[in-house]
C-alpha cells in the first residue's frame, strides 16, 4: 500500500517540521533570556500550560485523522471530505471556549497552579499566557488543517506552512524584543502572528477540491462523524490532558526549588526534544500509514508498517539522541542564564536523551499503532495510570520527599516510560489491537 518512497515523501516533511518547531522554541527561549530569569521562567511555565491545551486540540485532530485517514483506505472521498468539515467545526468550538476561560480566570488558574511563585514571574506569566490564549483558535484549526494533509500522505504543504509560521515567528522576536523591548508580551504577539498566518494558508490550501480531502462541503453538524471523531479524539485527549496537567504539576514542584531550577528545566525542554523529533514525525505518520491500512481490512499490512517504521524510528531517534548529548557543551553556551542554571539543564537533558534512546518510542509512537485502529481505551488507562502513579507519585517522593529537586522530577519521568513501554509493547505484540476496527 505504501511504497519507500511515499513514506520518505510522509515522514521527511515531518522531521522537518517537528525540528523548526523545536528549534523555534529554543529561539523563543534564547531571546526571552535575555530579559532576564524571571522573564525565562514566566515563559517556561506558561508554557506547561500552554502545552496542555494544544495537546488536547492535537487529539481531537488525531481523531479526525484516523476517520480521515480509514475512509481513505475504504475509497470513499465524499465521507473523508465530511469529517473534515466536522473536524474543523469541533477544534474551532473547543478551542474558543478554552480562550475564553484561561483570559478570563488567568490569575486564579496560575496561582492554583503554580502558588509560591515570586511576583515578578507571575506577572510576565500572566501577560504571556493572555497573548498565547487568544492564539489557541488559530493553532486549533492549523493544527486540524495540517492532519488532514498527513492524512493524504501529503505532509509537504502543512511543512510549508510550519516554514512560514516559524520564520514570522523568529523575526517577529527579533523586532519586538530586541528593537521594541516588549519582553514577554512581544514573545507571545510573535507567536500569534506566526499561528494565524499559518492557519489561513493551509484553510485556503485545503479548500482545493482537486485533493483526495477538501473542506467546504457544509457547516452542518453531522452526530455521526463527530461520535466517530470523539471516539477516538476523547479518550486520547483525556490521555494527553492528564499527562500534560502532570507535567505541569511537576513543573510546579520544580517552583518551589527556586527560578534557576526553574529555568533549567526551560533549557532542558528545549534541547531534549532534539533527541526524540524522529520519534515525533513516526507517531504522526503512523497514524496516516497504519489507519489507511486498518480502513481497507489489511491487518498484515498494518503489522508489517508498524513494526517497520518502529525500527526506523528507535534507529534514527538513538542518532538524535546521541547527537544532541555531544553537542550540548556549545548548545548550553547560548542560552544567556546563570552557570548554574546551564549546568543544572545538562544533567537533565542527559537523563532524558541517554535513557530516550532505548524507551522513548515504544512509550509514545507505539500507542499511535494503537488508536489507529480504533484501540484507544487501552493507551488510555496505562498512560492515565502510569502518570498519576509514577510521574506524579514518584516525583513529589523524590524531588520533595528526597530533596533532588529537578532531577528527582526527570527520574520520575523515566519511571513513567519504563511502564508505559512495557504495557504498549505487550498489546502490540499480543495482537488484541486488531480486533477493535469496525468498518463504519
Amino acid at each position: 500500500m505504501f511504497s519507500n518512497a511515499d513514506l520518505r515523501r510522509l515522514i521527511f516533511p515531518l522531521i522537518v517540521e517537528q525540528i523548526l518547531a523545536v528549534s523555534v522554541g529554543m529561539v523563543d527561549t534564547m531571546m526571552v533570556s535575555s530579559v532576564g530569569e524571571a522573564a525565562t521562567s514566566g515563559v517556561s511555565l506558561v508554557d506547561m500550560v500552554n502545552t496542555l491545551f494544544i495537546n488536547i486540540f492535537a487529539a481531537v485532530a488525531t481523531g479526525g485523522a484516523v476517520v480521515s485517514s480509514q475512509y481513505l483506505g475504504q475509497k470513499r472521498q465524499d465521507r473523508a471530505c465530511q469529517s473534515a468539515d466536522q473536524l474543523l467545526i469541533i477544534t474551532g468550538i473547543l478551542s474558543l471556549v478554552i480562550m475564553t476561560v484561561c483570559i478570563v480566570f488567568r490569575r486564579g488558574f496560575l496561582s492554583l497552579l503554580y502558588s509560591g511563585v515570586a511576583e515578578d514571574v507571575m506577572r510576565n506569566a500572566r501577560t504571556y499566557l493572555v497573548i498565547s490564549a487568544i492564539s489557541y483558535p488559530f493553532l486549533s484549526v492549523y493544527n486540524s488543517c495540517a492532519a488532514l494533509f498527513r492524512s493524504m500522505g501529503n505532509s509537504k504543504i502543512s511543512m510549508q506552512a510550519s516554514i512560514v509560521m516559524n520564520m514570522i515567528n523568529v523575526i517577529g522576536d527579533s523586532v519586538f524584543i530586541f528593537i521594541f523591548h516588549w519582553g514577554v508580551a512581544g514573545a507571545a504577539l510573535a507567536s500569534l502572528i506566526s499561528r494565524m498566518t499559518a492557519c489561513f494558508i493551509l484553510l485556503l490550501r485545503l479548500r482545493n477540491r482537486n485533493l483526495d480531502i477538501y473542506i467546504g462541503t457544509g457547516l452542518k453538524m453531522n452526530r455521526r462523524m463527530v461520535r466517530q471523531i470523539l471516539h477516538i479524539g476523547i479518550p486520547n485527549g483525556i490521555e494527553n490532558s492528564i499527562f500534560q496537567l502532570g507535567r505541569v504539576l511537576v513543573v510546579g514542584i520544580i517552583a518551589m526549588f527556586g527560578t534557576t531550577q526553574i529555568a533549567a528545566n526551560a533549557i532542558a525542554n528545549n534541547l531534549d526534544g532534539m533527541g526524540v523529533l524522529p520519534g515525533q514525525a513516526m507517531s504522526l505518520a503512523i497514524i496516516t500509514v497504519v489507519g489507511r491500512c486498518v480502513g481497507a481490512g489489511d491487518f498484515k499490512q498494518a503489522d508489517y508498517y508498524a513494526r517497520k517504521m518502529m525500527k526506523a524510528t528507535y534507529l534514527i531517534s538513538g542518532l538524535c539522541c546521541i547527537a544532541v548529548i555531544l553537542t550540548m557543551p556549545f548548545t548550553l553556551k547560548l542560552y544567556g542564564l546563570s552557570q548554574e542554571a546551564r549546568r543544572l539543564g545538562g544533567i537533565l537533558v542527559l537523563i532524558h536523551n541517554g535513557c530516550a534512546i532505548l524507551i522513548w518510542p515504544a512509550s509514545f509512537c507505539l500507542a499511535n499503532v494503537l488508536r489507529a485502529a480504533n484501540d484507544v481505551k487501552f493507551p488510555m488507562c496505562v498512560s492515565i495510570v502510569s502518570m498519576v502513579v509514577f510521574r506524579i507519585g514518584f516525583s513529589f517522593l523524590l524531588a520533595a520527599g528526597l530533596g533532588m529537586g529537578a532531577v528527582g522530577v526527570w527520574w520520575a519521568m523515566i519511571a513513567d516510560w519504563v511502564v508505559r513501554s512495557s504495557f504498549f509493547a505487550w498489546r502490540f505484540f499480543g495482537g488484541k489491537w486488531k480486533t477493535f476496527y469496525v468498518r463504519g
